[in-house]
């Protein structure tokens, strides 16, 4: 465990886990000064709690470094080339991440580590796979972009010598984390999948890529997806491994996890992977159903199966799992239509995750783009799209790839952005579609355009739909 007694730090960011890390970092005895360029209510109330504390509080001012600062604790939020961070670099001081700084921190005999990276998925199979662990009898909990800030499962209170409560932690971790980390060894790790995503903050597509890479260290169990050639390559690149298992939506080779008629098979962790396959659970234990969804129980059922998990746990952990709002979100039937809500697709990779799980698709889609493709997306869907209803800022872009790739597929363009947006587009998605359709919010673009954040965009979809289903009773 790094001491950090009397040590200056800077924390830059008055996020959730800036703040866990200020706390944390305090009571292992540091001088810890956070910074944040805001200084808004909501920002003088969280340095309140922390000058309360005794940690200095610095608002209004993101970019100068701290007199004397020795170390730099960064929010993944933080770009590489923020000016801050830049004159730390420069100067030679570290600079890590909240999820590093829960590492060295953690206690002897701490509980190990089952980490999840990918594009998309992450928190899906961080919960599915805390589910499996409860269900085996650990006491588990997942931690990172899903609530609990890392830090603060793994040090509680930030007291020295605390103990940690937990058996086993289920690990999200973003590129912007992984960027920021150079000492994590999880026990067993995944790579869901790579597709182009936040190239606007790692620069390049290589760089995202290679954050990704630092999950699989050596001594670790990679869990790769066989379908997805660069989660495969990563995996068989890695140095010093403990070993590698495979998930697939076809039937599974010894060594991989995958389907079998309808069920969930592991060929992995068996006492004979050549000729024995352990049976895991049905499709139908899936919630909900989608081929991607799928590929998801899979990666955490691989997860749990490394860390010891019995089969039958693997079951009652997927049947146990609630899933999280505003993914395939089915939210009502009206007049024989689907509707439903994926506002968390924000991406390519993810909307043509969503738009696979469906044959007959009005599609809703806009928002910021984060200058991504759309080309290949467009192409890939084309043949299951009954209508296209368009909104947001680069809507314009859609409707150029549907012009040259689905010349024959119907596009409502909504512009307006005020609050009753979303109900033109619903109802103008009502019209387009037919009894047995399905009308799909897979926006591709983020949503910040006209939107505070993606729940947002997904709660006024939902309260659409909910108008349009009480019009037609």
């Amino acid at each position: 465990m790094d001491r950090f007694d009397g040590r200056p730090v800077c924390v830059a960011g008055l996020g959730v886990s800036g703040r866990a890390a200020a706390r944390v970092l305090a009571g292992h005895g540091a001088r810890v000064t956070v910074v944040d360029a805001r200084d808004g209510e909501e920002q003088r109330a969280h340095a309140a709690e922390l000058e309360a504390r005794g940690i200095a509080v610095r608002l209004g001012d993101g970019e100068t470094l701290p007199e004397g600062t020795g170390l730099v604790v960064t929010s993944p939020g933080w770009r590489p080339d923020a000016p801050l961070l830049a004159a730390a670099a420069a100067a030679g001081i570290e600079i890590i991440g909240e999820v590093e700084l829960a590492w060295r921190l953690r206690p002897e005999g701490a509980a190990p580590w089952l980490a999840v990276t990918g594009t998309d998925g992450k928190t899906t199979v961080v919960r599915m796979l805390a589910c499996m662990l409860t269900a085996a009898g650990h006491k588990a909990l997942a931690v990172g972009n899903v609530g609990t800030p890392i830090v603060e499962a793994v040090c509680g209170s930030g007291e020295p010598g605390g103990a940690e409560p937990y058996d086993v932690l289920a690990v999200e971790l973003s590129s912007y984390q992984l960027h920021w980390s150079g000492s994590l060894a999880p026990k067993a790790a995944a790579v869901l999948n790579i597709a182009p995503d936040h190239l606007d903050w790692h620069g390049t597509m290589d760089a995202y890529v290679d954050a990704k890479a630092k999950i699989f260290a050596p001594g670790c169990v990679a869990v790769y997806n066989a379908d997805d050639d660069a989660s495969a390559a990563l995996a068989e690149r890695a140095p010093g491994l403990a070993g590698r298992a495979g998930f697939t939506l076809g039937t599974p080779r010894p060594g991989e996890f995958g389907v079998v008629e309808d069920l969930l098979v592991d060929r992995a962790f068996t006492g004979d992977p050549a000729r024995e396959a352990a049976e895991l659970a049905a499709l139908g234990d899936v919630r909900p159903y989608a081929p991607h969804n799928v590929a998801n129980a899979l990666a955490a059922a691989a997860l749990a199966r490394a860390f010891g998990v019995p089969p039958e746990a693997v079951r009652e952990g997927l049947r146990a799992f609630v899933p999280d709002p505003h993914r395939i979100q089915h939210v009502a039937d009206v007049a024989g239509v689907s509707y439903v809500n994926d506002s968390k697709a924000t991406q390519p990779h993810a909307a043509a995750a969503s738009l696979a799980a469906y044959e007959s698709i009005v599609w809703i889609a806009g928002g910021l783009l984060k200058g991504l493709d759309v080309d290949d997306l467009v192409k890939s869907c084309s043949r299951r799209l009954r209508g296209v209803v368009l909104m947001g800022r680069d809507r314009h872009r859609i409707a150029e790839a549907l012009a040259r790739h689905a010349p024959d597929v119907p596009v409502v363009d909504v512009a307006d952005t005020d609050t009753g947006a979303m109900d033109r587009v619903v109802n103008e998605a009502s019209a387009l579609a037919r009894p047995g359709d399905t009308v799909l919010l897979a926006p591709v673009g983020a949503s910040f355009d006209m939107f505070a954040n993606y729940p947002a965009r997904g709660e006024a979809f939902i309260a659409a739909v909910e108008r349009l289903a009480a019009a037609a009773r």
